[in-house]
C-alpha cells in the first residue's frame, strides 16, 4: 500500500467494489481497502454476508452497460420471475420487481472485487478504516488499523464511504458536514433482520410457502411485527429464508400478546411456521448459514457529499424503505460515485460544489422515490394483520398497489371513498390515512423531482422534507397487533 492516491474507497462491499471499479475505469489511481480476509470481500459480520440476496435483472443490466462485464453462474445463482408479497391471510398478493436474480452473495462479492482489480484498483484487506483523516473542512485520506493491528494512515484527493450503517468515516466528518450529511441515523428508521441459509426437503407443493420461480414476501405483524418475513428460492432444495423486525412494534406485540419473543426466537418460528419446509438443514458453505444484521428502511441520506467525500450503499442508508432491498440502489450509487470521482480527480475539482452532481445523478435514477416509499412504510407499520388484509382487497387495485411498490402515486382520492362505502368498505379512518399517504408521496415526489442543484437552496428543502416525515411519524404509531 503507497501511501497517496487519487480515490480511497473504504470497504469492498457491492457498492465499494464497483465505485472502485468505477473510478479505476475512468482513469484513477484507486485503493480499494478491506478489513476481511482476500476471499471474503465484503462480507459484513463473523455471521457471513448477511442478506436477502435478491436483486432485479435491471440492476446486473446496469452494470454490463457501464462497466461493460458479464454475470452468470455461479455467482448469479437462482433466476426468478419476480417477487410477490401476500397478505396475512394469503388472498391477496402484491407482484413486483419483474425478472431477477437470487445471489451466491460471497461468489458474487469476489466476482466484484475482481472487476475491480482488473479496472487497476489496488485491494488491500485486513485493514480496519477507524475514520477520516481531516485539515480543516477537507478529508484527505483515512486512518485505521491494519492486519498487524498496527495503525496506518493513508492519503487521496477523494474517499468514497463504503462501509455500511455504522460507517466510522461518515460519523467522524467534521461538524460542517453534519449540517448536510446526517451522522447517525434513528433507530425508527433501522430494521433488525435474520437469515438463515438452508437445505431441506420439500413436504409438498404450496406457492404461499415456497415458489421456487419467485422470491416470496409474507406480511404477517404476528410474525414480523414492524417488517415482514421471505422465502427466496436458491439452487436446488435450498431457500434463503428470514423476517426483519422494528423495535417498537416488537416490543408492543409482546406485551399485547404476553410474549417474550426476539428475532432469534422469530425466525424460528417463522420457519417452524412454514409447511413445506422438511428435515431443514443449515447450509454453512462460506460460513454462511445464520445471520443477523441492522438495515436501514428509511429513504437515502438527504445528501451524500461534502469536499473530498462520497458515500454510497447502506453508509447513505440506500436499501428500499419498502423493501430493504439494498442489493440495487448499491450497485447504481457505487458506480454513480466512482464515475464522479474519476471525473473530479481528472478536473482537479474535489469540493462540495462539484461533487454535488452525484446527489442529482443519484436522485435522478432511483433515489426521487424513496421518500414516498418511506412514509408508506410509516403508514404499513401502523397497521395490523386484519387491516392490511381489508386493505389489500379493498383498499388499492393491484395496479394502483404496483405504482406505489415502485414509489409512483396513483390517482387514490376522497371521492373514490364513497363509492368504496357505498360497496361495504369496513373501515373508512383507515382508507382516510391511506388518501392521507399517498397525497404525502405526491408531495415528496414533487420536492425530490426539484432536488436542489444549488448548495445554497439545501437547507430549505431537506426542511420541507424533514416535515412531511415527521408529521407522517406523527400520524402513523406502530400498532401490529
Amino acid at each position: 500500500m503507497e501511501k497517496s492516491y487519487d480515490v480511497i474507497v473504504a470497504g469492498a462491499g457491492i457498492a465499494g467494489s464497483l465505485a472502485a471499479a468505477a473510478a479505476s475505469k475512468g482513469g484513477a489511481k484507486v485503493l480499494l481497502i478491506d478489513r476481511n480476509v482476500p476471499t471474503e470481500a465484503g462480507k459484513k459480520t463473523n455471521w457471513g454476508w448477511v442478506c436477502g440476496d435478491a436483486v432485479a435483472k435491471s440492476h446486473i443490466d446496469y452494470i454490463k452497460e457501464n462497466l461493460g462485464v458479464n454475470f452468470a453462474e455461479p455467482e448469479l445463482e437462482v433466476k426468478v420471475d419476480g417477487v410477490y408479497a401476500l397478505s396475512p391471510d394469503f388472498k391477496n398478493k402484491i407482484v413486483f420487481d419483474g425478472e431477477g436474480y437470487v445471489l451466491d452473495r460471497p461468489k458474487f462479492g469476489n466476482k466484484l472485487r475482481d472487476i475491480a482489480i482488473k479496472y487497476g484498483a489496488e485491494y488491500v484487506t485486513g485493514h480496519e478504516v477507524e475514520g477520516p483523516i481531516l485539515e480543516g473542512s477537507k478529508i484527505t485520506g483515512v486512518f485505521g488499523r491494519d492486519d498487524k493491528k498496527e495503525q496506518y494512515k493513508v492519503s487521496a484527493k477523494i474517499v468514497i464511504d463504503t462501509l455500511g450503517v455504522a460507517s466510522m468515516i461518515r460519523r467522524r466528518l467534521p461538524t460542517q458536514a453534519h449540517e448536510f450529511i446526517q451522522k447517525d441515523i434513528s433507530i425508527d428508521d433501522i430494521e433488525s433482520t435474520g437469515r438463515y441459509i438452508v437445505d431441506f426437503d420439500p413436504d409438498h407443493e404450496d406457492l404461499n410457502y415456497y415458489d421456487p420461480k419467485n422470491c416470496i414476501i409474507h406480511l404477517n405483524q404476528q410474525l414480523a411485527p414492524g417488517g415482514y418475513g421471505w422465502v427466496f428460492p436458491k439452487r436446488g432444495n435450498k431457500m434463503n429464508v428470514g423476517l426483519g423486525v422494528e423495535k417498537h412494534s416488537i416490543d408492543i406485540r409482546n406485551q399485547k400478546m404476553g410474549k417474550k419473543d426476539t428475532l432469534h426466537t422469530l425466525i424460528d418460528q417463522y420457519i417452524q411456521w412454514n409447511p413445506v419446509i422438511k428435515n431443514m438443514r443449515m447450509n454453512n458453505e462460506h460460513n454462511n448459514a445464520k445471520g443477523y444484521w441492522s438495515v436501514t428502511v428509511r429513504r437515502q441520506l438527504d445528501c451524500l457529499v461534502y469536499n473530498n467525500y462520497l458515500g454510497a450503499g447502506d453508509s447513505m442508508a440506500m436499501p428500499n424503505p419498502i423493501s430493504a432491498g439494498g442489493i440495487g440502489p448499491a450497485m447504481v450509487a457505487g458506480v454513480q460515485s466512482g464515475q464522479v470521482a474519476a471525473q473530479a480527480v481528472q478536473e482537479g475539482r474535489t469540493d462540495m460544489e462539484y461533487l454535488w452532481k452525484y446527489n442529482l445523478m443519484f436522485n435522478e435514477s432511483y433515489g426521487n422515490k424513496t421518500a414516498g416509499l418511506e412514509v408508506f412504510r410509516i403508514y404499513l407499520q401502523s397497521l395490523n394483520n386484519d387491516l392490511i388484509n381489508y386493505g389489500m382487497a379493498h383498499f388499492l387495485t393491484k395496479e394502483e398497489a404496483i405504482q406505489i411498490s415502485y414509489g409512483l402515486v396513483p390517482e387514490v382520492s376522497m371521492a373514490s371513498a364513497v363509492t368504496k362505502v357505498l360497496h361495504g368498505l369496513g373501515n373508512i379512518t383507515a382508507f382516510k390515512n391511506l388518501v392521507y399517504v399517498v397525497s404525502a408521496m405526491k408531495r415528496l415526489n414533487k420536492l425530490y423531482a426539484n432536488y436542489p442543484k444549488d448548495i445554497k437552496d439545501f437547507k430549505p428543502w431537506r426542511a420541507a422534507v424533514d416535515k412531511e416525515i415527521a408529521e407522517a411519524k406523527q400520524r402513523f404509531k406502530p400498532n401490529p397487533i
